[in-house]
């Protein structure tokens, strides 16, 4: 399963850590695994390399953290990554669980 967890400690600050893999399909058949990887390279290159704006990775096999502060912009695009890894465990109750830490 995979789990991801979000974090917002501020207005423009937060934190998402993935962990685990889908279990769905074969390595490079996991349709719900390439959704939740591509989606969050997406939103870390994307505050990363358009905003501009300073984080810290940590990316290993089966495991992602990213976190950032100062930007409002881009806890924006957290909170889509949130929306969007959400609506996976909707359709993939089995294989995908979003948390979010107060």
């Amino acid at each position: 399963m995979i789990r991801v967890s979000f974090r917002f400690p501020s207005p423009d600050s937060a934190r998402f850590k993935i962990t685990g893999h889908a279990g769905y399909a074969g390595a490079g058949e996991d349709v719900v695994c390439a959704a939740v990887s591509s989606a969050a390279y997406l939103t870390a290159n994307t505050i990363t390399e358009i905003l501009g704006v300073k984080a810290e990775a940590t990316v290993k096999e089966g495991f992602l953290e990213f976190s950032f502060g100062g930007s409002e912009a881009a806890v924006k695009l957290v909170e889509g990554l949130r929306l969007h890894t959400e609506q996976l465990q909707t359709e993939y109750p089995k294989h995908v669980k979003v948390t979010t830490e107060v």
